[in-house]
């Protein structure tokens, strides 16, 4: 894990935990294919209808981690965006239901230490595992077999 800043130092210079030293920076395109109308961004947006935009069709994260909104005011669901290229709306969203980003805002992390809880059942309910400042790349290797229905973030982001 890189060195931090705290959350306030974080804002006050625009630095994302995403990059040591860098700044949240990302660009959204109207069009597939980082095509149309495009926007810069380095801070939040509510509604990207405020830039003149009538949707999002392609995003470039240049350095973030960046979380996408399928609603205005950060509503709905919600589409974490790491440095990269997204050309079209699946390449960020697997949701069959909705094709729309319609606000964004960066990923403030504001802990070095994560722990986590995942469930197998809705409400919090059914058989539990603990995620204490690990990634976890599969859930078979720790015999949670193949369902995780809801989530507790217990510290960290």
């Amino acid at each position: 894990m890189t060195e931090q800043q705290s959350p306030p130092e974080q804002m006050a210079t625009g630095e994302g935990a995403g990059e040591r030293g860098g700044t949240y920076k990302i660009t959204i395109y109207e069009l597939e294919n980082f095509q149309g109308k495009r926007c810069e961004l380095t801070e939040e947006l509510p509604n990207i209808t405020e830039k003149e935009m009538e949707k999002v069709g392609s995003i470039q994260v240049e350095s973030g981690p960046w979380l996408g909104f399928e609603r205005q005011a950060y509503a709905g669901e919600q589409f974490v965006l790491e440095k990269g290229d997204y050309p079209r709306w699946d390449s960020w969203s697997n949701s069959h239901s909705s094709d729309s980003l319609m606000s964004i805002r960066p990923l403030q992390i504001d802990s070095a230490d994560h722990k986590i809880h995942l469930f197998e059942n809705a409400g919090y309910t059914g058989r539990k595992m603990e995620i204490v400042d690990d990634d976890v790349p599969s859930l078979w290797a720790h015999g949670f077999q193949d369902r995780v229905a809801s989530v507790k973030a217990l510290n960290g982001t």
